[in-house]
């Protein structure tokens, strides 16, 4: 029985640690996919809020390269290759189409050279919400919500990509906090 009791607790404490990271992902009832994960960072939402948009910030957990124009059509610039330059084809832009301070955000999510034409021509409508939301003292929620999915075979695989990359890039920022 005691054997019994200690692996019951080992695993659940192995199942709370691994799931940092949180998909909430779900189909709406038009048939949309929704790319939902969600974060408990263990900071305040002024210090969540540094680490999304403030150059040092990103450069901590996201990529070596990055740059910020925060502003409503301005966007974040980043390069996950520092041999490489903000200008080049492998960066990501992503255009900051609104938000209000420490609350939401979101973006315009343009594919680039990494995935088929077929999709990067066909991304109008791909976007990332993401809502800081306090649950107390020095713990945000961070719940980023990926929207504007296409269809197809090629579409399953940005999908899929995201997927994990996402999640990788948030378990990055969770270590960053602790």
């Amino acid at each position: 029985m005691k054997y019994f009791l200690f692996v019951f607790f080992l695993f659940n404490a192995l199942a709370l640690t691994a799931q940092t990271v949180k998909n909430t992902s779900y189909t709406t009832q038009t048939g949309e996919k929704v790319l939902r994960l969600e974060a408990i960072l263990p900071v305040d939402t002024k210090e969540a809020w540094r680490l999304f948009f403030i150059v040092e910030g990103l450069k901590e957990w996201i990529a070596p390269l990055a740059h910020i124009e925060l502003k409503t059509g301005g966007y974040i610039l980043t390069n996950y290759d520092e041999t490489k330059s903000l200008s080049d084809s492998s960066s990501i832009k992503l255009t900051i189409i609104n938000y209000i301070e420490q609350e939401i955000f979101t973006l315009k999510v343009k594919l680039n050279n990494n995935f088929p034409k077929s999709v990067q021509e066909d991304d109008g409508n791909l976007q990332e919400i993401i809502q800081f939301i306090s649950v107390g003292p020095k713990k945000t929620k961070i719940i980023s919500s990926m929207v504007g999915w296409g269809q197809g075979e090629d579409w399953i695989k940005a999908y899929n990509f995201f997927v994990k990359g996402n999640i990788y890039t948030y378990e990055e920022l969770i270590k960053i906090c602790n």
